[in-house]
């Protein structure tokens, strides 16, 4: 199986840094349906974390977050990329962009012991469909 690309919208919700907050929120979004292609959750300041949801679904989750009196913004756009994990994987994804002039902001990956790998790509607005368009030739 190859490298698949979908592009991805994602929101946040800004909580408190303590234990639970996040569980919260996703116990909220689990009880509601809401799939989450993928989540992280990062500092932000003394006292706060931001919580980064990937719904599969976006009014979905805004109505479940809503719900469960999250405040969450968004979209902004990303690319999700799944794949076989093999040696170089990642930086064949980077050379495609570098080649293209796309300049990758930031991203976050990991892989899975069955031979799998994800990668959260995010480019500026600008360059988003032009990413899309390069990783899927």
């Amino acid at each position: 199986m190859g490298v698949k690309i979908v592009p991805g919208e994602y929101y946040h919700a800004t909580v408190k840094d303590q234990p639970g907050e996040a569980y919260r929120l996703l116990a909220q979004l689990a009880s509601s349906g809401v799939n989450l292609l993928a989540f992280s959750a990062v500092p932000v300041g003394p006292g706060q974390a931001q919580l980064v949801l990937f719904p599969a679904d976006g009014g979905q989750l805004l109505k479940a977050a809503e719900k469960a009196g999250f405040n969450v913004t968004g979209p902004q756009h990303a690319l999700v990329i799944t794949g076989d994990d093999r040696l170089g994987a990642i930086a064949e994804i980077h050379r495609k962009l570098c080649d293209a002039k796309i300049n990758v902001y930031a991203s976050t990956g990991v892989t899975a012991e069955c031979g799998r790998f994800g990668y959260i790509v995010y480019v500026k607005d600008q360059d988003y469909e032009a990413a899309i368009n390069v990783l899927r030739s």
